[in-house]
């Protein structure tokens, strides 16, 4: 994917507001890595209205061409500004390298085009010179750089009139649809939230630094808990006063467990199961939310987690407590005496070997929430209505995520708004 710069060419385009929209919502999507294949399996599902995928852009031709083939899309392109040429193009699905994300964006909605962005929305990466070591950079003018991104793709989705939709898939997750049901029917508040995202490290090469990835596990894996907690915060103070509970305060600790002597000490064998080539980003980070009711959120972010992908929300309420696992569900358990038994199975995400007991989820898509949250975002294109998460959210986890990363290097709590 050409890197980008200066404005794309051609005049705005996409079904403008109160105009009829097409039975199916036409999609452009830039990138073909992990994330691009989860969304794209995802638009599959999409019936109510439906979408179509017409091209996909991704940094080399050759991997843009293997993704749109193995789904059945039509064309693919090494530029994404090729996408935002084409009038047959209502909405940019967002899912290039995180540093990549303000640029395309500005870009996509300057050429009249919705945007999904998938998460985070932006960060901050560094300044024009390539050679600043960025993850020393201070976290306050970390904070600011990230806000002010954030800020601008805002303003120029509300200038353009085009819908931002930010893709944070545990907002949709079934079970966090059904938890929302069980605390109202609870009518008691949640006091406290327990969240996690962890694994045993991400595989891309961009995810190693700040200046491509904007932060480590923090940023990478716990914008998921983060953006759930924000979220089912908000959701509970408009249904108790019409008012969304905001975010008050964050405290938090962040390290690269990896780069610790008690690591260094383990044999080679034992190293090699967890991704350790960091290079100024943190492998482990805990956040600890405070909201204006009082209410906490711990949320947890760690690349040091052997056994797949382990996803969980856990709400606690003076009446009740709610567990969402998303990733080990028991309704299907399968054993293999030998990981050949399963070649090439995806048994679970990050799961380093298919040997032994696994816990495969019936539909990862589903379970995850990216079916209901691709299927959201198309409707709110088709219908020109806001979509569950949309960019506001995306905000709010940029700030909380960069006011945690101020919090840890200074020691102290930092107090929102602190932008």
């Amino acid at each position: 994917m050409t890197a980008p710069s200066g404005a794309p060419s051609g005049a705005p385009s996409g079904t403008p507001s109160g105009a009829a929209a097409p039975e199916r919502v036409r999609v452009g999507l830039v990138g073909a890595g992990f994330a691009a294949g989860l969304h794209l399996r995802a638009y599959r599902a999409c019936t109510a209205p439906g979408a179509r995928v017409v091209a996909i852009a991704g940094a080399h031709e050759a991997r843009a061409r293997a993704a749109a083939d193995g789904f059945g899309i039509p064309d693919a392109y090494d530029d994404y500004r090729r996408l935002l040429d084409r009038p047959d193009v209502d909405v940019i699905d967002l899912c290039a390298p995180n540093h990549l994300h303000q640029q395309i964006a500005l870009d996509a909605l300057s050429a009249g085009k919705h945007l999904i962005v998938e998460k985070p929305l932006t960060g901050y990466f560094g300044g024009p010179d390539a050679a600043d070591p960025v993850g020393a950079t201070s976290r306050a003018l970390m904070l600011r750089g990230a806000l002010a991104s954030a800020d601008a793709i805002l303003a120029a989705a509300a200038a353009a009139g085009r819908r931002l939709m930010y893709a944070e898939n545990f907002v949709y997750a079934p079970a966090i649809e059904r938890a929302k049901g069980l605390v109202a029917t609870a009518g008691a508040p949640i006091l406290e939230m327990r969240a996690q995202e962890c694994h045993s490290g991400s595989h891309a090469a961009y995810a190693r630094r700040w200046r491509e990835a904007g932060g480590g596990a923090l940023l990478r894996l716990g914008a998921h808990p983060i953006g759930a907690a924000l979220h089912l915060k908000r959701w509970e103070g408009e249904r108790r006063t019409g008012q969304p509970t905001r975010l008050r305060s964050v405290s938090c600790e962040v390290a690269d467990l990896t780069a610790t002597p008690a690591f260094r000490a383990a044999d080679g064998a034992s190293r090699d199961w967890l991704v350790h080539d960091w290079e100024d980003v943190e492998s482990w980070a805990c956040a600890v939310l405070t909201f204006e009711d009082g209410s906490r959120a711990t949320c947890l972010a760690a690349d040091t987690v052997l056994g797949g992908m382990d996803d969980t929300v856990h709400l606690y309420l003076p009446n009740a407590r709610i567990n969402c696992n998303f990733t080990h569900s028991t309704a299907l358990q399968v054993y293999a005496p030998d990981g050949a038994v399963f070649p090439g199975e995806p048994l679970q995400e990050k799961l380093s070997t298919n040997a032994g007991w696994s816990y495969p989820p019936l539909d990862m898509e589903y379970m995850l929430g990216y079916a209901a949250e691709i299927q959201d975002f198309v409707a709110a294109v088709a219908a020109d209505r806001p979509p569950v998460s949309g960019g506001d959210l995306g905000r709010a986890v940029v700030e909380a995520i960069y006011a945690a990363y101020l919090a840890a290097e200074t020691g102290r709590r930092v107090d929102l708004p602190a932008g």
